[in-house]
């Protein structure tokens, strides 16, 4: 596990935080109101449009909606600000949106007459929603509003921009009306913890809401969706509603999805369940047998597995000296002994020095084959990917659907990125997680050896508080993961990292501002996350080492979560 972070992110951050202002909450146009950009879906190329230092032009894919979209790319000192001057209505509030994706995106409108706004998100490899309102001055009858990257990033493409409010003489575009209620839903898949479903297209719509049980559970913007994080053998009711810029449909009818047994009769996780890393090898940490690990923890990682001379695989070495003559016997028997128990133990690829690399078909192969070989050989229940440098999410992707079709369904699947790996969805970690999200068992980012991040609001946040915690998990949490595939993972005690330790009080705190709303800082979540699956540390051995103060403290709450 890294006892490091890189902080080069930090400073970049902070000056894209600088010119962010949080993202305001989408609202729903009223009867009268009218979409008064011209020309808002490119479809006439850049026609009422300005953009700086000839950055920009319209493309036919990707496209959000319509034909073609813009595209415009950041050049040396120019940020590829396209512009477009609205006609408003004086003291009239307006909502402004886009969708944009590719690079650094930011969307704002200027000469208000009140508060000029904007708003942006980073990196993206699917389109997404941008969305702020304003309100005109007194004697203000245009407003000018606009698009740009950022210095020195990819370009960015946009689609389907509005300007929705009282009419102010000059819109072009006619207003949405509420798509219809999506129809053929179907649950075509399941898995011991999640339901596939499948719907129709709906006409006029950007997206679509999933809900379970009548409660909204998850946001797409295609026609499929995997809900995961679900108990084994239970029934589901499901329905869709469609959505758009002027508002949400009805709910389809319902579909009901049952999950799969485990396959192997074992016990399945609890729905807020502690992970703790154990050290193969001697630190200076307690130095502990399986058997010794705290009885909190409901998985167990071992720590680590070993790259071979074979592109893409591991293997796994007992240190048996360094453990004070712990046989591969007695290792086996172990855990053998915490399964029985209801524990998951499984095995870590990576950590601060691990070299394992799968970046092509044949290590892909060789990487599922291999794990699988070391479950069969230890009874391990699964894998962690904890990868610090570097992670191909293609062939990764395609390992670990390998190793699920090779273990079955019972399979244990957990991560460990580091902070500025889930920054953006983007990244190969994070969009990783989203390609297997129907296997994944749980993300525990670490929040320690970091420097300044960005949370979801786009402000920054710097580690040790409560805010660093729930404003950072806000992001994997909005941004596609469900909220049972989030961990918070923190040091055991100040030797377990060589920055970010906090209190397991601070801990206790950001699973109670994110699960229930209580108990948090500065940063607030919209909406809490009742689901959310708990908490990590680096290590049980540090842990033991301060009297498993960590454990006492953090397992019990985890355990009592809603």
């Amino acid at each position: 596990m890294p006892r490091r972070r890189r902080t080069w992110a930090g400073a970049l951050v902070a000056v894209l935080a600088a010119s962010a202002l949080s993202l305001a909450g989408a609202g729903q146009a009223s009867a009268v109101d009218v979409n008064n950009a011209k020309n808002a879906g490119y479809e006439s190329g850049l026609a009422d449009w300005t953009c700086s230092a000839g950055s920009g032009t319209t493309v036919s894919s990707p496209v959000h909606g319509g034909s073609t979209a813009l595209k415009a790319t950041p050049a040396g000192q120019d940020n590829a600000k396209c512009v477009q001057t609205v006609a408003v209505k004086p003291n009239s509030t307006y909502t402004l949106s886009a969708w944009v994706r590719g690079g650094y995106a930011y969307l704002g409108a200027s000469g208000t007459g009140t508060t000029d706004v904007s708003t942006w998100t980073p990196d993206s490899s699917s389109w997404k929603q941008l969305t702020t309102k304003f309100t005109t001055g007194s004697s203000t009858t245009s407003v000018t509003v606009y698009t740009h990257g950022w210095y020195g990033q990819a370009a960015y493409f946009a689609d389907d921009m509005s300007v929705f409010g009282p009419d102010g003489g000059g819109g072009g575009d006619p207003e949405p009306t509420i798509p219809s209620a999506p129809n053929g839903l179907t649950a075509p898949s399941t898995t011991s913890s999640s339901v596939s479903l499948a719907w129709n297209t709906v006409s006029g719509a950007t997206g679509y809401n999933v809900y379970r049980g009548g409660t909204k559970v998850l946001a797409v913007t295609g026609t499929s969706a995997t809900i995961s994080g679900l108990a084994a053998s239970t029934s589901y009711s499901f329905q869709v509603t469609a959505t758009n810029a002027a508002g949400e449909s009805a709910k389809s009818a319902a579909v009901t999805g049952t999950t799969r047994a485990t396959s192997d009769g074992g016990t399945a996780l609890p729905k807020h369940a502690v992970t703790g890393y154990w050290q193969n090898f001697n630190n200076g940490a307690a130095v502990q047998k399986i058997s010794a690990v705290q009885s909190q923890y409901d998985i167990i990682a071992v720590a680590f597995a070993d790259a071979t001379s074979t592109p893409g695989a591991v293997t796994f070495n007992l240190d048996s000296a360094g453990l004070g003559g712990y046989t591969v016997d007695q290792f086996k028997a172990d855990i053998k002994a915490k399964q029985a128990a209801g524990k998951k133990v499984i095995i870590s690829v990576g950590g601060e020095r691990g070299a394992v690399s799968v970046n092509d078909a044949a290590s892909a192969t060789n990487f599922a084959n291999s794990v699988h070989s070391l479950m069969q050989t230890y009874g391990f229940d699964g894998v962690d990917i904890d990868l610090e440098n570097g992670l191909n999410s293609t062939y990764m992707t395609q390992a670990l659907r390998s190793l699920s079709s090779k273990a079955g369904s019972s399979l244990i699947i957990t991560m460990a990125p580091q902070t500025i790996d889930m920054q953006s969805t983007s990244n190969s970690y994070f969009q990783t997680a989203l390609n297997i999200k129907d296997i994944l068992t749980v993300v525990n980012m670490q929040y320690y050896n970091s420097g300044s991040m960005l949370g979801c609001d786009g402000k920054v946040y710097s580690q040790g508080s409560v805010d660093f915690l729930t404003a950072l998990a806000c992001i994997q949490l909005e941004g596609g993961l469900s909220p049972s595939q989030v961990g918070l993972g923190l040091p055991a005690s100040t030797s377990g990292a060589g920055s970010g330790y906090v209190s397991p009080t601070i801990v206790n705190n950001a699973l109670d501002c994110l699960t229930k709303g209580t108990a948090c800082g500065s940063f607030k979540p919209s909406k809490t996350y009742p689901d959310l699956r708990g908490a990590m540390t680096w290590s049980t051995n540090w842990d033991a080492s301060a009297g498993n103060a960590w454990s006492n403290a953090v397992g019990p709450h985890v355990h009592g979560l809603p």
